[in-house]
């Protein structure tokens, strides 16, 4: 009985693998309903199998690679943030520097003016001094010169008055009386 009812059913069974099979060759396989039990399974053996594979050996080293990435970049922006500070720093130094310089620069500037001025003024004072006494010794040369010059000048006043008297009147005139003529002449004009 056992064996009949076995072979009842793997008689079945045979029939509906050949309805199954006949059915199957006109359609598509993935939309055949008698194997959509297996083709679930096979998706959770394949889903589990890639969902093991991700989270122990691809995750883990995208997640490793993301931390490495992450410490790189935040040791990078310290770096870049200390960098910065330091550059300020330096160019907050180079600006007093240059202020200093400047007020340096000044004071020199100011220091060489006062001292070319005071340079200047005694230069002027000498130059002064000298051309001083250069005109008090050319006023008493002139002097000198006014004087001789006056006191020959009686006598060529003398002797030109002599000699046109003598041209004019044929006679040479007395020295006394020509002495007294210049003389009276000269002091009319003074």
């Amino acid at each position: 009985m056992v064996t009949t009812a076995l072979a009842q059913t793997a008689a079945e069974t045979a029939a509906e693998h050949t309805e199954i099979a006949d059915a199957a060759h006109g359609a598509f396989p993935p939309f055949d309903p008698s194997t959509y039990l297996s083709q679930l399974v096979w998706l959770a053996v394949f889903f589990g199998l890639l969902y093991y594979l991700l989270s122990k050996m691809v995750l883990p080293r995208i997640a490793t690679i993301l931390e490495e990435r992450h410490d790189r970049i935040a040791d990078d922006l310290a770096e870049a943030e200390k960098l910065k500070r330091e550059s300020d720093e330096a160019i907050a130094a180079y600006e007093q520097a240059l202020a200093e310089a400047r007020q340096r620069a000044h004071g020199i500037a100011q220091d060489a003016r006062d001292k070319a001025k005071a340079e200047v003024e005694d230069e002027r004072s000498k130059a002064e001094a000298e051309l001083e006494e250069k005109l008090q010794a050319a006023e008493a040369r002139i002097g000198e010169v006014r004087d001789k010059a006056l006191a020959e000048v009686d006598a060529i006043a003398k002797e030109t008055t002599e000699a046109l008297v003598e041209t004019l009147s044929g006679e040479a005139p007395a020295d006394a009386e020509v002495g007294s003529a210049v003389s009276a002449a000269m002091n009319e004009r003074r």
